[in-house]
């Protein structure tokens, strides 16, 4: 994946305010919802999604920042203390695993002795008071032939709140390059994990490994899990809050309309029955809470009316606060 820096659109300095503004514009822009006809937006949304999971929560931010993850959050390989790969190991697709041999005449450096001899002198002292030497028993075991090979291959994939209730096909990189395109099947939950058998690495002499993808959910840009149920805030206006009246609710299906009462608080919760997530046989709800939103800008008519109001109806809402 590209840098999650340049993905967002910030600087690497940018203040983690700046960060969620940029990844909320985007996310709301390129939302599949809102483009439909661009077969492209889904990939640009997981892309965003992916972008601020790295840079937008502190720790994962700083581990990049000091190269110790890269941009798909996957660990990088650091190294041995003093030195990188020695003889005997191997660079895998999925990331790095070494195997060593034991035996007359393996190993590279350290003065051509073998990794067995190697690990001995290091730690034999410590646990015996002397060096490895013949007809002791040696700490450490080793496969004097066979190498083991771990083919499985794990990568991570972020599915949108809408594929994951509905299912769908979804393509995905993996780490030695090649693409797959896998099917998600619907209700699938976050940590979730899905495996594909034999799609994982391959060796000589060795059945192919499987390919393990973790899934997790991104977040919504209104809606919020909890649970079965989803949580959403509704803007309404001063009128609609004072007189009542009829609102449309965007829903995971179509959207519905809910009848505001007269003389609504910010604040009240309204619940839509069965707007929720599906899992395990039953359908959540849909919790609805009102927010008011005055408009934009003075308005000297809209003021003049709250002056006379509150003269004649004056009244202290934080009575109870004391």
């Amino acid at each position: 994946m590209r840098d999650p820096y340049e993905v967002l659109g910030v600087q690497r300095s940018a203040s983690a305010a700046t960060i969620k503004s940029a990844y909320r514009k985007l996310a709301k822009k390129h939302h599949p919802d809102n483009n439909s006809n661009d077969p492209k937006a889904a990939a640009r949304f997981a892309e965003i999604n992916t972008a601020n999971e790295i840079v937008g929560d502190e720790d994962k931010r700083k581990q990049f920042d000091r190269g110790e993850i890269d941009a798909d959050g996957k660990p990088r390989f650091q190294g041995f203390p003093g030195g990188g790969a020695g003889a005997g190991g191997r660079a895998g697709a999925g990331g790095f695993e070494y195997s060593f041999r034991g035996g007359p005449g393996g190993g590279g450096g350290m003065g051509g002795g073998s990794f067995e001899d190697i690990l001995n002198s290091m730690f034999g002292n410590a646990a015996r008071g002397g060096g490895a030497r013949a007809g002791r028993a040696s700490p450490f075991e080793f496969d004097g032939g066979g190498v083991g090979v771990d083919l499985d291959l794990s990568v991570a994939m972020t599915v949108s709140l809408e594929e994951s209730v509905r299912g769908g096909d979804k393509r995905v990189r993996l780490p030695n390059g090649r693409e797959l395109n896998v099917k998600i099947p619907p209700g699938v939950t976050a940590g979730q994990q899905i495996r594909l058998k034999g799609q994982g690495d391959t060796a000589q002499g060795h059945p192919p490994g499987d390919l393990l993808i973790t899934i997790s959910i991104a977040p919504h840009p209104f809606f919020k899990i909890d649970g079965n149920d989803l949580r959403i805030d509704l803007p309404v206006t001063l009128y609609e809050a004072v007189l009542g009246g009829k609102v449309r609710v965007p829903t995971l299906g179509s959207a519905v309309e809910l009848s505001i009462p007269k003389n609504t608080s910010s604040g009240r919760t309204f619940r839509l029955k069965g707007k929720g997530l599906p899992k395990a046989g039953a359908v959540g709800d849909l919790y609805v809470t009102t927010r008011i939103i005055l408009p934009d800008g003075n308005d000297a008519e809209l003021e003049a009316l709250m002056q006379t109001w509150r003269e004649r109806n004056p009244y202290n809402p934080r009575s109870d606060l004391g």
